[in-house]
This record gives C-alpha cells, structure tokens and sequence, in this order.
C-alpha cells in the first residue's frame, strides 16, 4: 500500500469516526462480477481490519432484495452498473444521503447524485466503433448514426438494454425529446440486423462483415486488446472508433458507481469504503483490472485504456438524465427500438 493510500484511507476514517482498532464489518451488495475486484476487497480489509462480507448477483435482483428485506436489510453499500439503476434504489429509497469531503473532492460533480446518495467510481464511455477497412467516412456525432449515408450499416444493443437507455436519456436532457425521437427513429432505419447480444456482439458484427458500424462502451474493445476475445481480437486490426461529440456536449458516459444503504448497519465503514473507492489506488485498479476509466481526474490509466486515448465527457448531469429513463423506453418503444 503506498503512503498516499495510506494516507487517504487515515482522513477517510477518522473523517468517518472510525478507529482500525474499532472496525468490524462491512455488508456489500455487489453486480460487479470482475475477479480482479478482489484487491479492491482485500486491500480494503489490510488498511482498516474491516471485514467486507460480499451478496454478489444480478443488479435488479439485489435491489429487489434490499427493498424486500426492508428496515432489517443488513446492506451497508449498493455497488452496481449504470446510472439507471443507481437512481431507482435512490427512487425507492434504498440509498440514504452522505456528507463526505473526500468524496466531494475528488468525484467530479457530473458523476454523483444531486442530494450525494450514490458516486460514480469508473467510467465507460459509450462510443462509435467502425470498419477502417470498409467506411472511409464514419460517424463523428450521436447525430450521425441517424444520417441515411448509414442505412443499414449499425449494430447496437436492443431498447432495454441499460446502456443504451441512459444513451438517449442523455440526448433528451441534451437537445429535447422531439429531436431524441428523430434520432432514434434514424437510427432504427440504419441498423443492419435486429437488436441482439451484449457490446461484444456488436464490436464482432463489425470483424464479421455484417455491420460497418457498432455502439459500444469502450471497456469491451479495450479488453479485448488486453486479452484474447473470440471473435474480436482476431480482427481488431480492422476496427476504429470515434468519440462522438468532441467538439460539442462530449462523448456519453455510463458508470459504475455505488452508494450507502438506507438502513445500513455499518454506515460508518460504509461511507470510509466509498471513499476508498475515491483513492488513487482502487481507481487504478477499476482501469488495470476491469479496462474502465477512472472517475477521479488526474489517475494514471492501463495501456489497453490508454491505447483508444482520452477524451472529453459529456458532464450532463446525470441525475437529471436519469429521470428521463421513462421517456426514453416510450421513445424506443414507440419507434419500433426492439
């Protein structure tokens, strides 16, 4: 552990009134599913002696279970994918507000809730993927993918897919529903196959031949670069990509965040382990391990990250994005978005 952490983990604990000596336990609701995790545990667990006890399963099947389990629900922390589902445990009072300093200072402000109930803690930027061997001219905007140059061209995940909900809930807050629904429409008409399969599927229907262009998040190409991936890294040679946006709102980002249970148990630990998550070491570790970026600013980022480069954000608020998730499925739903 490196004296920076060290030091970060020392304000964090005293900044929750917590002595090592005094640390018990820690109940983490988690869908993260990603071994490497396992430093972000362990590390944890040497600098403070608290114990983190892990429910790991699917995001909606954990916020089903806390909202069953009530006032008696032993979750001190939610740890989950996206900011749709971060907003509806806070939406059905699962989550409980937080004053932390560290956390303040160090997660930028587009990715934590308005009233501090959940914080982002890596990034995914939803970007275009496209074949640099077959389209001379892709796409440089969300905007593009519903020009008829594309017509039958995209790959993209179905209309409920979480991912691509925020996508367009971000382009209502942006620019209006009217033109959401332009743009939904547009790219309805460009896709090459029906909705189908996770990002890898989409990134594959590029080496495949059967689409020229794919929406995915970047954690996807960037794993496949670190490592082998069936149908992908094979042919990667032969995929580009755009960051949309970059010289309007920026590129739309989904997150992977977490925040304190209503009811917890332990909410000091459990404040002092989202504020861990805010070091420049677990930071480190959600781009080494998972090929994420990170939330904070400023932390050094792997080479498969670094290998499709930096960016600029879109810094929408994302908690005004989230309430326009509703609108989003009516959108799609209304457009034929399968």
């Amino acid at each position: 552990m490196t004296r920076t952490l060290a030091l970060l983990l020392g304000t964090a604990i005293c900044a929750s009134g917590i002595a090592a000596a005094q640390a018990e336990e820690l109940n983490l609701y988690s869908s993260r599913h990603y071994d490497t995790d396992e430093r972000l545990y362990s590390d944890f667990t040497d600098a403070t002696g608290i114990t983190i006890n892990r429910i790991e399963g699917n995001a909606d099947e954990l916020i089903a279970r806390m909202e069953a389990e009530g006032a008696n629900s032993p979750a001190d922390i939610l740890l989950t994918v996206d900011t749709s589902r971060l907003y509806r445990a806070s939406e059905m009072g699962l989550l409980q507000s937080i004053d932390s300093d560290v956390l303040e200072a160090r997660i930028p402000g587009y990715l934590q809730d308005d009233d501090n109930q959940w914080f982002g803690f890596s990034q995914r930027a939803r970007i275009i993927f496209y074949s640099n061997e077959r389209l001379e001219n892709p796409p440089s905007t969300y905007a593009d993918l519903a020009d008829d140059a594309y017509e039958g061209l995209i790959c993209i995940r179905s209309s409920t897919n979480t991912y691509n909900q925020t996508l367009l809930s971000s382009i209502i807050e942006n620019q209006g529903e009217e033109a959401a629904r332009a743009w939904a429409q547009g790219v309805v008409e460009n896709m090459a196959r029906d909705p189908q399969g996770g990002d890898t599927d989409q990134l594959r229907g590029i080496v495949s031949g059967e689409c020229d262009i794919a929406v995915s998040n970047t954690y996807y190409f960037a794993r496949a670069i670190r490592r082998p991936v069936e149908g992908l890294s094979e042919g990667i040679d032969g995929v580009g990509w755009v960051f949309p946006d970059q010289n309007g709102s920026g590129a739309h980002v989904n997150l992977s965040g977490g925040g304190v249970a209503a009811h917890a148990p332990n909410r000091d630990n459990a404040i002092a382990f989202l504020e861990y998550l805010a070091s420049d070491q677990a930071q480190q570790y959600f781009s080494a391990g998972n090929d994420e970026y990170p939330a904070v600013p400023g932390v050094a980022i792997s080479p498969s990250v670094a290998h499709l480069g930096f960016f600029k954000p879109d810094d929408v608020d994302l908690s005004a994005v989230a309430q326009n998730l509703g609108t989003s499925q009516a959108i799609f739903n209304d457009v034929g978005w399968e």
